[in-house]
């Protein structure tokens, strides 16, 4: 094992959902979970393929009420490779001890002996290697490659190689296109509807090749699948014993192949995906039997590949020594696997767990606001593209803003297909197995998340276009709509917004109330002023021709800038203690006994569903899921807080600052893979001591599940985009702000050493070497002007091709 493979050692079935998600393998147009190819679902196995955007819509009873949900769909298996063993002996002897003919083998089988899996972070495949053993000690050895495609996102390949260690005899293999599938990988929603395929079809081609037809219930997506299964010792196969079958939504490759005492059999599956959304084809069924006839072997597939790969690596590239290192390259890869150049022509935004299982449907939440900032200095255009993905929305967002009585914008908290509010109705506790009311729509803060990435995006790339056009009409209208929800409180002499839902998501409504809502969550208006700010400032500086193309074409009447320049200044932010309250009312909350929970539960991550079971409600006391005040210090510098909240009448000193940390810190569970990230970003710039354990947690969270089980159903993509942004920006210090890099390192004795690149403002593989007491920075030859590098108390500016060490002993 080194910083580039990761090993998986034995076949252990209560593992094996984890070591799928963690062994997924995809390009960014679609994805296959690491699931064992001989292996169907069953409950312990589930080999899901995902692709970015496809979505489907059904309708379940539950608990007396009709719901509708939308999912991501799980497309047809590509996978299965199915082998037995038909006759086998030893050299010269006759019959053996393989049953005749043999169940089809699978590592749960008794004969098993040996089984490893090893993922190649380089090369960007997946190997595994199987050892079976008759009781009559004949041994036959399996090894499989596989590998989703980075350069040609349609396509995907796995090759199977079968030696008769000791023995001659007949091996029977199947090779099959699956369309019986369904959404059954989260077991909390097994109650559910959840066949979304219909209109299976199948059929053969020339070239060993056959294909699957099908679409999706109501979203009426067309899917198109079509492999080429061959076999390299063509010599091997019975001739006669080579067959296709068709039924049951499947269609089938049999052959029968000539093993022989120490020979290896190489079976290759190249497989192609089409969907009707994509651009430039007519059929998706015509494209996909097409494209898997053009394609390369299964050797040069995986070279270029594997070339791909590597040029991701180098526009990607960071160093960072030991365990950590090693942890973090393997987050790179999913996220790159997530949300690759290969997004950039694609209309998706970014699941909330990746494309590596069917928690959350597949939907997009505010992940992004961990995942971007990362993006933005190293695939801008990916990051273009997921902005996009919501300005194609914007007319919804306009819609269900209108819907809820306001102006302006208002996105879901979840988004599927085209934008409308995605958010179950209803959610299922484990522990009480009740259905209980899902309010979370409420957290309309996804509407500032939206804006700070855009604003955020503009910073890093210099997108000057993006922002003045599709960038500000999304920030115009979330301003417009921030404005509108705040209402003036002749008592409180502020503007108030009520009735919302915080980051924590644990409090949905006050103890004993009859609606859901909170008034005046601190987070919640922070970032809303900071939008209404922002978007002043935007309209300011536009040329004046697109300025008035823009109030044109949004309507924006006489008077409302006046509005939100006084609502930026005057939104209420609530105080407690000393301390800025999550929400107004927040201090008057009942105490928990946390050591008494611990002691009783062990693991209160979801302390919402143990007291939900118990007859009680979070909505009483003072506990957080996760950081929901403290997600300012991860918004915001230390000096941007300030600055906003001295717009907004208050004195933020570190004293203050300090003592709210400590305050959360100690009230909140960690029901969620962000609330660690955040507090260990949080508690490093305030340079405590306590922040890597924070860091660690995250660092560990999906490769040790330690949200019990969560990670089988796919990984926590903005906890994995948000540790590689806590190395990037995080101990740096790192701001784009005002076209220049500003850096205020913060020393992390457990990360004191790490270097990576990034793009910036037209400059390409810019290096940052960090070292205690120093850091490097060299910029690549190129045209581009100079880099100014901005340090607490000096500045330096770099030209292309030069380099220079900074001291930061001072």
């Amino acid at each position: 094992m080194n910083g580039w493979t990761w090993e998986f050692e034995g076949y252990a079935g209560e593992w094996e959902s984890l070591r799928e998600s963690l062994c997924t393998l995809g390009n960014g147009y679609f994805a296959t979970r690491g699931a064992i190819p001989e292996c169907a679902a069953d409950g312990v196995h589930y080999p899901g393929t995902y692709a970015a955007g496809c979505y489907n819509r059904l309708v379940s009873e539950v608990a007396g009420r009709r719901v509708e949900n939308e999912d991501m769909v799980n497309l047809p298996n590509w996978l299965p490779v199915r082998y037995r063993v038909v006759d086998g002996h030893e050299p010269g002897a006759a019959g053996g001890g393989w049953p005749e003919p043999g169940p089809w083998l699978t590592p749960a089988h008794d004969f098993l002996t040996d089984h490893a899996l090893s993922l190649d972070l380089r090369g960007g495949t997946l190997e595994r290697r199987t050892r079976y053993e008759d009781d009559g000690g004949r041994r036959l050895a399996v090894r499989q490659q596989r590998l989703v495609h980075m350069g040609d996102m349609h396509l995907a390949a796995l090759r199977t190689e079968f030696t008769a260690e000791n023995w001659a005899g007949v091996l029977e293999v199947e090779a099959e296109l699956d369309g019986s599938v369904a959404n059954t990988g989260v077991a909390r929603y097994r109650q559910l509807s959840s066949r979304h395929l219909e209109h299976v079809e199948t059929g053969e081609a020339a070239g060993h090749r056959v294909w699957l037809g099908c679409r999706t219930s109501a979203s009426g997506i067309r899917i198109g699948m079509a492999a080429r299964t061959t076999v390299q010792e063509e010599a091997a196969v019975e001739l006669s014993e080579r067959a296709v079958r068709h039924g049951d939504r499947r269609v089938t490759q049999r052959f029968r192949l000539r093993m022989l005492p120490g020979a290896t059999v190489t079976v290759d599956k190249v497989v192609a995906l089409h969907t009707s959304r994509d651009p430039a084809i007519s059929d998706p069924l015509h494209a996909a039997v097409d494209r898997v006839g053009r394609a390369a072997g299964f050797d040069g597939l995986l070279a270029s590949h594997r070339a791909r790969w590597q040029q991701l690596w180098r526009r990607a590239e960071l160093e960072v020594p030991d365990e950590a290192g090693r942890i973090l390259r393997l987050h790179l890869f999913h996220v790159l696997q997530t949300l690759s150049p290969n997004t950039a022509d694609l209309d998706v935004g970014v699941p909330a767990r990746g494309l590596h299982g069917e928690a959350y449907r597949g939907h997009v939440f505010w992940d992004e606001l961990f995942v971007l900032p990362y993006l933005n200095l190293h695939f801008p255009e990916v990051s273009r593209a997921l902005l996009t993905y919501r300005h194609r929305r914007l007319e919804r967002a306009r819609f269900s803003a209108q819907d809820a009585g306001r102006a302006g914008a208002l996105y879901p908290w979840q988004s599927g297909s085209d934008g409308r509010e995605e958010t179950q109705q209803l959610h299922l506790n484990p522990r009480s197995g009740r259905w209980l009311p899902d309010h979370s729509h409420l957290q309309h803060h996804v509407n500032s998340a939206i804006a700070y990435n855009v604003w955020r995006y503009w910073e890093a790339s210099g997108d000057d276009e993006f922002l003045h056009t599709k960038g500000a009409e999304m920030l115009l209208e979330i301003a417009r709509f921030w404005a509108d929800s705040a209402a003036y409180d002749e008592v409180f002499d502020r503007y108030r917004i009520r009735g919302v839902m915080g980051p924590d998501e644990y409090h949905d409504a006050y103890p004993g109330a009859q609606r859901p809502g909170l008034d005046d969550n601190a987070y919640t208006n922070v970032t809303a002023a900071w939008v209404l700010a922002r978007a002043l400032e935007l309209l300011e500086g536009l040329p004046e021709p697109r300025r008035r193309e823009l109030v044109e074409r949004i309507g924006l009447r006489d008077g409302e800038l006046a509005l939100w320049e006084d609502v930026s200044r005057g939104l209420y932010v609530p105080f407690h203690s000393g301390v800025i309250s999550q929400f107004h009312g927040y201090g008057e909350l009942a105490e928990l006994d946390w050591d008494a929970l611990r002691r009783k539960y062990g693991d209160i991550r979801r302390l919402d569903r143990i007291l939900e079971a118990e007859g009680d409600s979070v909505n009483r006391y003072q506990a957080s899921k996760q950081a929901d005040v403290l997600m300012l210090g991860y918004l915001f510098s230390p000096a941007e807080l300030r600055g906003l909240m001295r717009r907004l009448g208050h004195e933020l000193d570190d004293e203050t600052w300090w003592r709210t940390v400590d305050y959360y810190l100690r009230r909140t569970s960690h029901g969620s893979t962000l609330s660690g990230l955040v507090h260990g970003w949080v508690l490093a710039r305030v340079r405590r001591s306590e922040a890597w354990a924070f860091c660690q947690e995250t660092l560990e969270s999906d490769i040790a599940d330690l949200h019990g089980g969560t990670t089988g159903e796919g990984v926590h993509l903005g906890a994995m985009a948000g540790t590689l942004d806590l190395v990037q920006r995080g101990l740096t210090g790192l701001d784009t702000r005002d076209g220049v890099l500003r850096l205020d390192p913060v020393p992390l004795p457990e990360l004191s050493e790490y270097d990576f690149a990034l793009r910036f403002h037209g400059h390409w593989g810019v290096r940052l070497r960090m070292r205690p007491g120093s850091l490097h920075v060299s910029v690549p030859d190129s045209g581009v002007a100079s880099i100014d590098i901005v340090l607490p108390g000096r500045s330096v500016s770099i030209e292309p091709g030069r380099a220079m060490t900074l001291d930061l002993s001072d």
